[in-house]
């Protein structure tokens, strides 16, 4: 099974590689904003809009997971 963010990275890549490819300018403009529920908004802009949901572990939880597994003396 491929991780959530998986099609994000694709749709990233693809367009990329059409902005690379097009004869003439272009823009790409990824926004990401915070959701409820540990998700996230991803919206990709290049012309057209792509908008993915996507889990996450915020980062300072994993930091309380490894910290409580250690004995403090």
């Amino acid at each position: 099974m491929l991780p959530a963010k998986a099609p994000v990275k694709t749709c990233l890549i693809n367009l990329l590689d059409e902005l690379i490819a097009h004869d003439g300018f272009g823009s790409l403009k990824v926004d990401i904003r915070l959701l409820r529920r540990g998700q996230k908004e991803i919206i990709i802009d290049c012309g057209k809009q792509y908008r993915f949901v996507v889990d996450f572990q915020p980062a300072h939880a994993e930091t309380e997971n490894t910290d409580t597994s250690q004995a403090v003396i």
